[in-house]
């Protein structure tokens, strides 16, 4: 309860306030904005205000509304991209993490400050202090990387060319990869283009992108693909696309249902269907700071790729834009400038 009791005092000190906005889902596609309670972090937490947060298309289907959520959501969630400043800690001990600019996983990051627990967090290097950096995407991208186990010289077909195929590209093009990109919007194929996709095809029709593929790679297909859409017509094709004792990596998030796929064809190439998500957070934050040495290195830059800025007053706008995905439109996140 002291603990408890400082924080809530410095939390004071430091804003003058008990309380922050916070985004609620209210209903399908309904955001109301809330003035609800600063979150007092406990013992091996801290408190962060956040600078931003983005918007993942996973938070898309609890927007639209499905049967299987309960309305209103909590506040805040489910934004899980966050970013900003530790302003509280629950453990005296972590005072010198006060102060210090993190990103990490947190799970209620649409308002002005969440909770994270200590482990879950990642201390960010001065040089990006003016870029925004939803953290969780960015390791995401980085292990999926790595569970696809890439080789230089290998031929990857990716198929969906959003935020997350867009910055594999520029990592399989930098290992030394030939990349076939494959997406339905025009504006997808020219952004795969310039983070240097060797051939785009347009996801349209099945059989001619088989025949397509087919003759690019001399009749032997890819060493890999990797499905970055979610959806099942994508996931077969991936399939299809695969060699002989290739490998189908799975790195769209399928949340909606079932999926009948194409096992016939998976058992007889001997091909190995990876997924590519991982549920354990120490994995994530992995991820998070091989993303952090990446950009480092040059070796993608994910910046380019956040392509739209909101306020959290337009949280509802930001999910507008993911669902409709106008020309232009890549990934969009929220800020929180006059979080201050």
């Amino acid at each position: 309860m002291r603990g408890e009791l400082n924080n809530q005092k410095e939390i004071l000190a430091v804003e003058n306030s008990t309380t922050m906005q916070a985004g609620v889902i209210n209903s399908p596609q309904e955001i109301v904005i809330k003035e609800i309670p600063i979150p007092i972090p406990k013992k091996g937490e801290v408190s962060i205000k956040l600078e931003g947060c983005g918007i993942c298309a996973s938070n898309l289907p609890i927007w639209e509304g499905r049967d299987w959520f309960d309305y209103p959501i909590s506040p805040g969630n489910p934004g899980h991209e966050g970013w900003g400043i530790i302003k509280a800690v629950g453990d005296e001990k972590k005072q010198h993490l006060i102060g210090k600019r993190v990103t990490g996983l947190t799970y209620n990051a649409f308002s002005n400050y969440d909770l994270a627990k200590v482990e879950n967090i990642v201390v960010l290097p001065k040089e990006f202090s003016t870029k925004p950096f939803p953290g969780e995407p960015f390791g995401c991208v980085m292990n999926i990387y790595e569970r696809s186990q890439i080789s230089a010289g290998e031929k990857i077909a990716v198929i969906g060319c959003g935020f997350l195929g867009l910055a594999l590209i520029q990592l399989l093009k930098n290992k030394g990869c030939e990349v076939i990109a494959i997406s339905r919007r025009d504006f997808s194929l020219e952004m795969a283009k310039k983070m240097g996709a060797d051939i785009c095809l347009k996801l349209e029709n099945h059989t001619e992108i088989i025949q397509e593929v087919k003759q690019i790679t001399s009749g032997k297909f890819c060493d890999k693909s990797i499905e970055c859409t979610g959806k099942e017509w994508p996931l077969n094709l991936g399939i299809e696309l695969t060699k002989i004792n290739g490998k189908l990596i799975v790195a769209g998030f399928h949340q909606d249902g079932m999926r009948s796929i194409n096992m016939q064809l998976l058992n007889w190439r001997g091909i190995d269907m990876i997924s590519a998500h991982s549920r354990d957070p120490k994995t994530y934050i992995k991820g998070i700071k091989k993303a952090i040495k990446a950009i480092q290195k040059n070796e993608f830059n994910p910046f380019q790729l956040l392509t739209h800025k909101f306020s959290l007053e337009e949280l509802e706008k930001g999910f507008q834009f993911l669902k409709e995905r106008p020309d232009g439109f890549i990934k969009a996140i929220i800020t929180y400038e006059n979080n201050s």
